[in-house]
């Protein structure tokens, strides 16, 4: 999860908050991470975290409940790859693999965003993809995205 707007660490741990009381009990939180933009719309940077969660719920009941939560946050979805207060993925539910039209599981691009592994390798380094069957840290280590992520304060 993350975002580039307003007081993006603020936001974070308000919404950490609210996954404990509507999701379930957070397992660990990765170091938060900042990065400049991903994709094609140039943007101020990023603060990115990664979080383990323990919960009873459905995968689509929980990403139904992150996009209330980003709401809260006024994320709007008007432009691909732009500017947001609040961002949250779900990377993977498990070792399940899940496809349909609110969620893709594991995400489809997790290998592909630095910015993504390196925070996963905070708090999960040896877990196995269940589809590359590498773990986060081989995955991070043969990454091709150069985009710098660097710890934050």
């Amino acid at each position: 999860m993350g975002g580039n707007q307003g007081d993006v660490s603020k936001t974070l741990a308000v919404s950490l908050a609210l996954i404990e009381k509507e999701i379930g009990p957070i397992v660990s939180v990765s170091h938060i991470y900042q990065t400049k933009a991903w994709g094609p719309i140039p943007q101020g940077d990023f603060l990115n975290i990664a979080v383990k969660i323990k919960s009873v719920f459905p995968a689509g009941i929980i990403m139904k409940k992150l996009l209330d939560i980003e709401k809260i946050f006024g994320r709007r979805r008007e432009v691909k790859y732009g500017p947001r207060t609040l961002d949250m993925d779900m990377l993977f539910y498990g070792n399940k693999r899940l496809s349909n039209q609110l969620l893709v599981l594991p995400h489809p691009e997790i290998q592909n965003r630095r910015f993504v592994l390196q925070p996963c390798s905070d708090i999960i380094p040896k877990f196995k993809h269940p589809v590359l069957h590498q773990t986060i840290n081989e995955l991070l280590l043969i990454c091709a995205d150069q985009l710098e992520v660097k710890r934050w304060k």
